[in-house]
């Protein structure tokens, strides 16, 4: 599985919006501003996850966008399949090698592999609130079974 841009820059929009759940809507020019990101991409990302209800828009001189919900109501996974239009992409199930192997009929025994993955990689990623990332690395590192880095 490969990250996509898509999804990085949806999160990172995500947490900057959660830090500032307090202050009002901040548009995507700021949020790009601050967090270095190209600003038609993050527009463009925001637009993604406001369709998917991770975050909602606000018009007029004082809008820009808000998260729709709380950060502890809203998964990784959640914020991963708004940018990213899902999380883990099965190619053969999308695109075929070939009919006989690939079909849901197909005897394929690679298949089962590529949906454990898919199921176990969604499983870690709606474990993982938006809020636990507003926690420094070393909180996150642990929340998520990982070994705390030492300097």
């Amino acid at each position: 599985m490969r990250i996509t841009t898509w999804a990085e820059y949806g999160v990172i929009c995500a947490i900057h919006l959660a830090r500032r759940a307090d202050d009002g809507p901040v548009t995507g020019r700021e949020i790009a501003a601050t967090e270095h990101l190209p600003a038609d991409y993050v527009e463009q990302i925001l637009l993604r996850l406001r369709r998917a209800d991770i975050v909602r828009s606000t018009r007029g001189a004082k809008g820009g966008y808000a998260l729709a919900r709380p950060a502890t109501e809203i998964t990784v996974k959640d914020i991963l399949a708004g940018a990213e239009l899902g999380t883990f992409d099965i190619q053969c199930e999308r695109h075929p090698v070939s009919e006989e192997r690939c079909s849901a009929s197909g005897d394929c025994s690679v298949r089962p592999v590529w949906q454990m993955l898919q199921r176990r990689i969604e499983e870690v990623l709606d474990s993982v609130r938006l809020s636990d990332l507003l926690q420094p690395e070393a909180v996150v590192r642990e929340r998520v079974g990982l070994p705390v880095l030492s300097d």
